[in-house]
């Protein structure tokens, strides 16, 4: 197993391969995520009679089993071995999914459930392990300055095939369904199978990446000396606090948005799985931009502009009835799906990257796994609590109309209405606020106003665009006008960064 040892050090033509085998990786990651978790996962759930509070309970557990890494810093920092690591939970751990995808054939309902929630639960466990190796890997692997150019690539070509597989299998699902003579659950088992494989596959390239040899701390800490390092530095410590936040926002709501398109609205899973397409399309457009706009600004006012589209987003949904399905519920699907995958780009991107450059690389695993905790924590909490308070909801609504009464007619308009799952798309929109103000108190060099950032990401999705698309109306769209005017503005952020990284300002 010399293939799995970590080396010195890398030559150039060693680098780039490994890169492209990340890249690689990404792809295999995206094909058994798309299968195995997200909206398929729920729908299947949902299938063999899963509640609110189980649902909430089932996208909890692979967070709140992220806290595993507090154990697996210390099996990464005593082995220092990241790649052998990896590879043998990353095997085990996907094992998991085949035991997943069997589970229609021999059990249903609670049992089913159970077995399910069973499965889920090592599938999680294993996975901590592998993540906490993977971060530290990659920190030491993927140069600084290459950070965000690198991952918008991998994940471009991730979201490409999951935008791909998830519209694919929408259609396997509607299929299967209009054929009628198979239970669905068994549908669902042929993704996750597939799921399993794509894992498989994954796990062999992980195995052909090479590992640098990680840097030795300049001081062995205790356990909780460890976990507690981030927080005695300011910055890092609001970056925390931000990330812990916005993450228990968006898995207030997140796991409830497919239940609320099946239930609420009675959508199919093609109409479903378009509409994700139609997000990740936005998201792919739009990933290369950021991570542009990432290493020529920073991520901190990438995150900012993303973060504050992404809970307007949010709030967004609690339009789409009135109370119920109305003329412009779909259009407003569209548009809401459109925009949070732009935004969701955007995040993702932005919040990884601060946390990698943020972290010093001599203390990487414990910057990183604390970084996954907070992480972990309001992730996990947080659907626990929206899937409980769910049911109570259900029977609650608020409503604001407009009446106009006169002596020949009487006229209401229905201006707003919440019910259900509606309250906790208000409640994610307030506390996502609170996480942008947060955000406002991290440093970081070459922050630059929101305006910049809006101008020359409109500026740049305008070319990639047209760069896309032969149709010749498309070509000669409108420039932003203030994309040019901001030039100048630009130029002198840009030498502001130089000087502020020459004269050392940028700490943790």
């Amino acid at each position: 197993m010399s293939h799995l040892e970590p080396v010195k050090s890398l030559s150039d033509e060693e680098l780039q391969a490994g890169l492209r085998a990340v890249i690689k990786d990404g792809v295999a990651s995206s094909t058994m995520l798309t299968f195995t978790a997200g909206v398929f996962l729920i729908a299947f759930a949902l299938e063999m009679g899963a509640s609110n509070i189980f649902i909430g309970i089932l996208a909890a557990v692979p967070p709140l089993l992220q806290l595993l890494q507090i154990p697996s810093i210390f099996i990464v920092e005593k082995i220092r071995k990241r790649k052998k690591i990896a590879v043998y939970s990353a095997g085990l751990s996907r094992s998991f999914l085949f035991f997943i995808a069997l589970i229609p054939f021999f059990a249903s309902g609670k049992l089913g459930l159970m077995l399910l929630l069973v499965g889920l639960v090592f599938h999680a466990g294993l996975n901590a392990l592998l993540v906490c190796a993977w971060n530290s890997w990659m920190r030491d692997l993927i140069p600084v300055n290459r950070l965000g150019s690198f991952f918008s690539q991998r994940l471009g070509f991730s979201m490409a095939a999951a935008m791909t597989l998830s519209l694919a299998a929408g259609l396997f699902l509607d299929y299967w369904k209009y054929l009628g003579n198979y239970s669905l659950t068994f549908s669902y088992s042929i993704l996750i199978f597939w799921g399993f494989v794509a894992g498989m596959v994954g796990t062999y390239i992980i195995s052909t990446i090479p590992e640098p040899e990680m840097s030795r701390p300049v001081e062995q800490m205790k356990m909780l000396e460890l976990i507690r390092e981030p927080f005695k530095h300011p910055n890092f410590k609001n970056l925390l606090i931000f990330l812990g936040a916005w993450n228990f926002a968006l898995y207030l709501v997140g796991p409830f948005f497919a239940v609320y398109l099946i239930k609420r609205l009675h959508l199919s899973m093609g109409i479903v799985a378009g509409l994700t397409v139609l997000s990740q399309l936005s998201y792919l457009i739009s990933v290369k931009v950021w991570g542009n706009l990432a290493d020529r600004f920073s991520n901190k006012s990438v995150l900012n502009v993303s973060g504050t589209l992404n809970i307007f987003c949010i709030l967004a949904w609690t339009f789409t009835t009135l109370p119920e399905k109305y003329s412009l519920t779909m259009p407003l699907l569209v548009v809401i799906h459109i925009l949070m995958g732009i935004a969701t780009a955007g995040v993702i991107l932005a919040s990884g990257n601060i946390v990698l450059k943020l972290a010093p690389r001599e203390k990487a695993t414990s910057y990183l796994a604390s970084n996954s905790i907070i992480i972990s924590l309001a992730a996990g909490i947080a659907p626990i609590i929206g899937g409980g308070f769910a049911d109570f909801f259900t029977k609650r609504e608020f409503s604001w109309t407009i009446e106009w009464n006169s002596p020949a007619e009487h006229l209401a308009f229905q201006t707003f209405n919440l019910r259900g799952l509606d309250f906790f798309f208000l409640f994610a929109f307030l506390i996502g606020l609170y996480s942008i103000h947060r955000l406002a108190m991290v440093k970081e060099v070459g922050e630059v106003k929101d305006k910049i950032i809006v101008s020359e990401f409109f500026s740049q999705t305008t070319n990639r665009i047209r760069n896309l698309t032969t149709v010749g109306g498309l070509r000669y769209f409108p420039q932003i006008p203030f994309a040019r005017r901001s030039k100048n503005i630009i130029r002198k952020t840009k030498k502001e960064k130089t000087d502020s990284i020459q004269d050392g300002k940028e700490k943790i």
